[in-house]
């Protein structure tokens, strides 16, 4: 029973503490308490001209200054954002309506200053949809795209952001319609005419980004695409603690050689990136949705982080493009700016799928979420997607657990005898490990047997914890009556109530230990668990509620017919 005891207790901190390990490293984050005030794009915010930050890659001999901004030797200036002029702009805002966006594309400049996902709430109780992008005096989140370089509108030798046209100041996908093209317009001082185009398809969160050079100058034309996500340090609105741990909130690039590297906002301010990735991708991450930049394939891009003030740009720029006079030429990217829906990004770009992090047990937690997913699609409600995942784990375990619950009914039908044993050897320890082994081994015990289902099941708990945490479509899933959220705690705590009555149900179908103290220790462990489980999302408690109902049937028909068997020994 000590052998038992000891390994149990053993395996479930271990466990516990490899769990706390992995969140820390991947998802540890400060608290952050501050209000993001959502409102309509400001016009005094500067930030938002699409000005040449970046460093082109034509100019090899780009470094970093000891303030972290990159210079060229050049001119020795700063490669930062000049503001956008004050010009006052008359229907600033183009508005695009989708099946799944609400956008505003600021015409000074052309770039995506507000994204509302309309198939997202903004919270549990509000019918607003959720505001992803936003521009506004206290949070800056936008997309940017631009023509950088020699001949480039959005070059900072310009001294102001290019102002571009349109045919209307309202677009909508219309019913019937698979795709929606916007086209902004603007013409250079010597006649070349600059075509920004967003392209935008039903049922997507893919935005295609391109530029339409039509050069009817007499002069050969240069410039370079870039495109770039700009975001201040506010905290995440979507984030939600979940004992005491929060989603990765930051950047991530991804290229050939390191498919996955990952950069906080600590990160960006003592690292500047400025690295040549060719098919590779960047994006930042926040609790259950992103946006993300992917350059075409085969073209070398180079990405680039630095600094507008207290707002980190994170971006990458093309090779120069030119086009000669009276040619035409075409440049862009796609961008991503929505949920993290695994399959969505998997067709968008290689390794995409994996800002949907999972964590260490990644090989377990993605089955999982597959048949989940699967389950769902039948049932059409989580909660009892989760309970039929629940009846399959229990069932691809039910011969380990039967062996288990086999172990622990003899334990229980020997107890008396242990209990004589230590009467008689208590104070000879050798002794009485020596007969207790005798005992175990004339009667076929495994001493251990009642251990392993928990240590065997508990990276399916933890990886399920991952799939409910990380998951967006769990976000505001709704079960039944009071749960309205399995992504978050029980707000009544009635689950886990519920899930320590029964885990001492059964407690009491296990076998007593003939020490005092242990004894005392197993009696507590549904208090303790219990109190451990109230601040779990809603769906691992249910789970693992169900788990127990299941478990106590099996384990309660073996202990009788094994009580019963060891009876008819006796007689």
């Amino acid at each position: 029973m000590d052998i038992q005891r000891i390994v149990l207790f053993a395996g479930l901190a271990i466990v516990s503490y490899l769990m706390v390990l992995a969140w820390n490293e991947d998802y540890h984050q400060q608290p952050q308490t501050a209000q993001v005030a959502e409102s309509q794009p400001s016009q005094s915010n500067g930030s938002i001209a699409g000005s040449d930050d970046m460093v082109l890659p034509e100019d090899n001999t780009a470094q970093v200054d000891g303030d972290g901004e990159f210079t060229t030797p050049e001119t020795g200036q700063a490669v930062v954002s000049s503001t956008v002029n004050n010009t006052t702009v008359s229907d600033q805002f183009i508005t695009v309506r989708t099946d799944v966006y609400d956008l505003q594309i600021d015409r000074v400049s052309g770039n995506v200053v507000k994204a509302q996902l309309l198939n997202y709430d903004k919270s549990l109780n509000s019918k607003e949809p959720l505001t992803l992008l936003n521009n506004t005096q206290n949070r800056l989140y936008v997309l940017e795209s631009g023509l950088i370089g020699r001949d480039g509108p959005d070059s900072r030798k310009n001294g102001s952001a290019p102002v571009y046209s349109a045919e209307a100041s309202s677009y909508e996908l219309a019913e019937g319609n698979k795709q929606l093209q916007v086209d902004l317009t603007y013409t250079t001082d010597n006649g070349v005419k600059i075509t920004k185009r967003y392209l935008f398809e039903r049922n997507s969160y893919e935005i295609g980004v391109k530029y339409l050079v039509n050069n009817q100058s007499s002069d050969n034309w240069q410039a370079n695409f870039t495109g770039k996500i700009v975001r201040d340090q506010s905290p995440d609105p979507t984030s939600q603690t979940s004992m005491g741990i929060q989603a990765f909130l930051g950047l991530v690039i991804s290229s050939p050689e390191d498919p996955y590297e990952k950069f906080d906002f600590s990160d960006l301010q003592e690292t500047q990136i400025n690295q040549s990735v060719t098919n590779g991708w960047l994006a930042f991450l926040q609790h259950y949705f992103l946006s993300a930049w992917v350059p075409e394939r085969d073209i070398p891009a180079q990405f680039q982080t630095t600094r507008r003030g207290n707002n980190y740009v994170m971006g990458f720029v093309y090779p120069a493009t030119s086009v000669a006079p009276g040619e035409t030429a075409e440049v862009g990217a796609r961008a991503y700016v929505g949920p993290k829906i695994i399959d969505r990004l998997e067709s968008l770009a290689p390794n995409l799928d994996r800002t949907v992090d999972f964590g260490w047990l990644f090989f377990i937690s993605l089955p999982l979420f597959i048949i989940l997913e699967w389950f769902h699609g039948l049932v059409g409600n989580w909660g009892v997607a989760i309970i039929l995942l629940t009846v399959l784990v229990k069932a691809v375990f039910f011969h380990l657990s039967a062996t288990s619950y086999k172990s622990m009914a003899k334990m229980r039908a020997v107890a008396p005898q242990l209990t004589r044993l230590k009467e008689l050897y208590g104070d000879d320890r050798q002794r009485m490990s020596q007969e207790m082994m005798a005992l175990y081994k004339r009667e076929k015990i495994n001493p251990l047997g009642g251990c392993l289902p928990i240590l065997v099941q508990m990276p399916v708990f933890i990886s399920l914890y991952w799939v409910l945490f990380e998951s967006v479509q769990l976000r505001h899933a709704p079960f039944m009556l009071w749960i309205q959220d399995l992504s978050v705690m029980d707000p009544y705590f009635i689950l886990p109530i519920l899930m320590g009555a029964s885990m001492f149900l059964q407690m009491s179908l296990n076998p007593t230990p003939p020490d005092p103290m242990q004894a005392k220790i197993m009696k507590m462990m549904p208090l303790i668990f219990t109190v451990f489980f109230l601040w779990f999302p809603a769906g691992l408690v249910l789970y693992w509620l169900v788990n127990n109902i299941l478990s106590i049937a099996q384990q309660w028909y073996i202990t009788r017919k094994i009580e019963t068997e060891m009876a008819g020994k006796k007689h």
